[in-house]
């Protein structure tokens, strides 16, 4: 866009340098800020809006599979992390230890949750006695802390806010089922909320959670073609109620261990909204996530009747939107058009003197910065089409995109090739070992994303090694 800087000063171009483009972004569409503490932010208001809303989506969502809200603590002894060898080993680099309370030395260490299920599995252990008590399906909306080396706003902060589900069934078949309903839970999350179309499938063993027999997982590609892992979940067997003794007696009288699920989504799906949909103007915000989903501006405001007027509007659409009159009278109208794009608020609706004598106003969308005139007393229709229409448009966008950036790889060469002329995602055959994988990740820097539940014949051949294959495979280089 040529005339670019006149609109946005402050925002490195998205095509020059992406990273920058998107911490500015953050800093100036108000969603975080850096704090003194590093690797640590700051959520502002508007930003904790956009999560408010995925947490009130996937809420009831989880409610309507009968999931209940608990709260676990902050502190998890040492012992207890050290009960399930995989999981111990999987996240001893990034925890954080507390070894000092009241001014004295702790007897044990207690680690900042990384994740629950430690503490979770002791719960259980107590409260479990029959199969009458099943299933246990109980989640907590928490924060959770992991010393991360880089961080980034929101897609890698040491401190995240998430939801963390942790089930017991009395059956492996009823788990591994809960499992992937709520894997779908989580792609209709991102699709339906966020307009971000989804890769759902299985994590090969090397990418799955510790501890888990099996994740999985709905990613999203990103508008510069990498991959963001969108939310995960993962069938534990009975690899957590072994070593914690969650037992019950089944329907024979006999003691059986349960069989356990975890699933968790966080914070970092607002850093996919940023990069899946925003542009050089700044944040595009898909219509149903959006806190502010219409904004209505007045033209001459100092006029009489124009704020009455744009106040009955604002009346009007308050019934049904998130609507917000912006009335500063020591602003510009163009630095407020600028300012509410930059925000990302998906309409629009501009009414001075000329417009409110028609009985008109000019609505805008952030998408396609398309203008229509609507009549007053047809506008509440209007905009409920035109939040349908918005939604539906920035989906297909980014799933054209994600189908451009597919491609197909048949040996090493191709696939780093691909991946370096057009990054995204690489469809290719793999012979299921380690260390084939582990070459690709080398060669490439492109870890396997999952091996899709929608299989293809690409060839008969492993990318890496030549050998006899007969999954497909999906790599991409990741956030």
């Amino acid at each position: 866009m040529s005339n670019k800087k006149e609109f946005v000063k402050d925002i490195t171009n998205i095509d020059e340098n992406f990273a920058q483009w998107y911490t500015d972004i953050v800093l100036k569409a108000e969603l975080a800020d850096y704090t003194e503490t590093k690797g640590f932010i700051s959520i502002r208001p508007y930003g904790y809006a956009i999560w408010e809303n995925i947490q009130n989506y996937a809420d009831n969502a989880f409610k309507r599979h009968g999931v209940k809200n608990v709260s676990m603590p902050v502190l998890i002894p040492e012992n207890l992390l050290n009960k399930e060898k995989e999981h111990v080993e999987g996240f001893a680099p990034e925890v954080a230890w507390v070894t000092m309370g009241g001014g004295e030395e702790l007897e044990e260490r207690l680690c900042i949750r990384p994740t629950s299920e430690t503490i979770f599995s002791t719960m259980y252990s107590k409260w479990l006695n029959s199969w009458r008590d099943l299933p246990f399906l109980y989640n907590q909306w928490c924060s959770v802390l992991r010393w991360e080396k880089e961080t980034r706003p929101f897609l890698r902060s040491r401190e995240f806010l998430w939801q963390e589900g942790h089930t017991i069934h009395e059956t492996a078949e009823e788990a591994k089922k809960f499992t992937l309903e709520m894997l779908e839970v989580y792609a209709d999350i991102i699709e339906n909320l966020l307009a971000i179309p989804v890769l759902k499938g299985e994590k090969t063993k090397k990418e799955q959670f510790a501890g888990a027999e099996n994740t999985y997982t709905v990613e999203t590609l990103m508008r510069d073609g990498r991959a963001l892992q969108g939310g995960t979940s993962h069938y534990f067997g009975q690899n957590f109620t072994k070593p914690f003794d969650v037992k019950f007696q089944n329907r024979n009288g006999e003691q059986e261990y349960g069989y356990q699920t975890s699933w968790g989504i966080s914070t970092r799906l607002i850093g996919a909204v940023i990069m899946a949909h925003g542009d050089d103007r700044g944040l595009k915000l898909p219509p149903y996530v959006a806190p502010i989903q219409v904004v209505i501006v007045p033209i001459a405001q100092q006029k009489e009747g124009v704020i009455d007027e744009a106040e009955k509007v604002k009346s009007v659409l308050s019934q049904k939107f998130r609507v917000k009159l912006d009335d500063r009278d020591n602003y510009t109208v163009g630095y407020k058009f600028n300012d509410w794009e930059m925000k990302g608020v998906p309409v629009r609706i501009e009414m001075g003197p000329k417009e409110i004598e028609k009985g008109e106003v000019v609505v805008t969308r952030r998408d396609t910065f398309e203008k229509i005139s609507v009549k007053i007393e047809e506008i509440e229709v209007t905009i409920e089409k035109l939040l349908k229409d918005i939604h539906k448009s920035m989906y297909e966008t980014c799933k054209k995109r994600k189908e451009e950036k597919t491609t197909v790889a048949l040996n090493l060469e191709e696939l780093e090739k691909n991946l370096n002329e057009n990054q995204g995602y690489v469809k290719t055959m793999w012979c299921g070992s380690r260390e084939c994988e582990d070459k690709v990740k080398e060669v490439t820097g492109a870890p396997s994303r999952c091996i899709p539940f929608e299989q293809e014949h690409i060839s008969d051949t492993c990318v890496c090694c030549g050998k006899k294959a007969d999954k497909m495979v999906v790599w991409g280089r990741q956030y």
